[in-house]
């Protein structure tokens, strides 16, 4: 049994002034228009349609093993679960930094590195897979490079002409530990050839790890900087630069001892980076709504941290997902308090119990109208009978009538996921992703996903006939 108390959430202000790495009034400011594309030409991200989801895919090495990936999947960026152990092990070598890329032929495509760190690396692995659980060896690629020592850490790049490209951290036998940054472009459609290496000019040498996201007309790009350990910012007009480093240190709140630095766009618009925290064996993320000026405090990626080393994401929008009708009103039940629902008490989202047995005022507060999302209308909101809607406030689920403000209508604005049980839905906060409607004490409140059992139970719920 649970106790029914604990420590309070912290406010949303203490939270968002513990979050931000606020950039100086002369930091440079970034605009273009909105199509962004990452490593695999994801266009500008909304939520999902209804009867669709959100799927990320990631591969990561085990901390524990770099001769085999696991394979992770996930719909919100937060929660990843296992689909298959052990899902790809090469001929030879090892298998570090594996890169995923969802090429135009529908096949998925792994880059990696592939040999351990003690040993030189003159080759770039790849992999195939029709469905991203079974992969089939390709081939090494030997990085044509004069006295490479190591090539590590290919990332796919899919730029904006539809070329498909691989950036490459690379040193040389004079000094085996000292990264420079390089392009190879793809020669054919079967990604089977290669174009000679050329360096990211203006990131220069003793940087590994670069990864790179283009928005508009700028590139921008995230290596790690090998003396300072600290993750770097760099933009430029051209894949290959020159770029311009505007961000080193502690510039972004994000700590030292970090790398892999791996970028997707969330449903909601923001930017989420992962990271590993090799320093202390934790994985993280961290998320930027404002073009990278400023990120929230890293988080420890939950499950998988500590588990899972160096990886990129790959996002797609599939079929099957939750579908939930709008104009019509719902009651909402508790998958695992089963004769427990959503019901509004003195402006506040309670879940006690309601039954055939309740009184008529007791059923109408449990019954909602379920709207398009304020803030994006493949999302939801939730309107009680006053015509409040549901938000969040202080991390508490409440009725507030709507002030106009594009905050209220984000606070208000929930993306479905699927639940744990038939027919229940979980709800996303979506404007603090990864944050969902959860009962705790028989009350309900937008918290952080922690990875459990226990915490997808508790944030799900099916949609029911309307009690009134």
């Amino acid at each position: 049994m649970r106790t029914p108390e604990r420590p309070a959430t912290p406010s949303r202000r203490t939270l968002l002034r513990a979050a931000a790495a606020v950039l100086p009034a002369s930091a440079l400011v970034l605009g273009g228009p909105p199509d962004a594309t990452g490593p695999t030409g994801t266009a500008a991200a909304a939520a999902p349609p209804n009867g669709s989801a959100t799927r990320y895919t990631i591969l990561p090495f085990l901390n524990s093993d770099d001769g085999t990936v696991n394979v992770y999947q996930s719909d919100d960026a937060t929660d990843f679960r296992l689909v298959r152990a052990s899902a790809y092990t090469p001929p030879s070598g090892r298998i570090r930094d594996a890169s995923i890329l969802r090429h135009t032929d529908g096949y998925y495509y792994l880059t990696y590195t592939t040999r351990t760190w003690q040993d030189p690396s003159t080759t770039i692995g790849f992999a195939r897979s029709a469905d991203r659980v079974a992969w089939t060896f390709l081939y090494d690629h030997t990085v044509p490079i004069a006295d490479l020592a190591r090539a590590w850490a290919p990332e796919w790049f899919v730029d904006a002409d539809g070329s498909v490209n691989v950036i490459v951290s690379c040193s040389t036998t004079d000094n085996e530990w000292i990264f420079t940054p390089y392009r190879l472009r793809a020669t054919d459609s079967a990604l089977t050839g290669w174009s000679s290496p050329v360096a990211l000019a203006g990131i220069g040498a003793n940087h590994i790890d670069t990864f790179v996201v283009r928005l508009g007309s700028t590139y921008h790009a995230f290596p790690k900087n090998e003396t300072t350990k600290y993750i770097e910012y760099a933009t430029a007009s051209g894949l290959t630069g020159p770029y311009t480093i505007h961000r080193t240190g502690n510039w972004a709140g994000w700590g030292g001892t970090r790398e892999g630095p791996a970028l997707v766009r969330l449903d909601n618009g923001a930017w989420r980076m992962f990271f590993d925290g090799y320093g202390d064996g934790a994985y993280y993320y961290s998320d930027s709504r404002d073009t990278f000026a400023t990120w929230t405090a890293p988080r420890r990626l939950p499950g998988i941290s500590g588990t899972a080393r160096h990886f990129t994401v790959v996002k797609e929008t599939v079929s099957g997902g939750p579908s939930l009708p709008t104009g019509v009103t719902r009651s909402f039940r508790s998958a695992n308090y089963t004769t427990r629902h959503w019901q509004q008490q003195s402006s506040l989202l309670d879940l006690p119990v309601v039954t055939s047995a309740s009184t008529a005022a007791q059923k109408q507060a449990a019954t909602f109208t379920v709207v398009p999302g304020l803030a994006d209308g493949s999302a939801f909101s939730f309107r009680d009978a006053s015509g409040a809607y549901l938000r969040h406030w202080d991390f508490r689920a409440r009725f507030d009538g709507h002030d106009g403000s594009s905050v209220f209508a984000q606070d208000a604005t929930f993306v479905a996921r699927t639940g744990t049980a038939s027919g229940a839905l979980r709800f996303e906060s979506y404007n603090y992703p990864g944050h969902y409607l959860r009962h705790y004490g028989y009350q309900v409140r937008v918290e952080p996903s922690d990875g459990t059992e226990l915490f997808r139970q508790d944030s799900s719920f099916v949609p029911v006939t309307a009690w009134a």
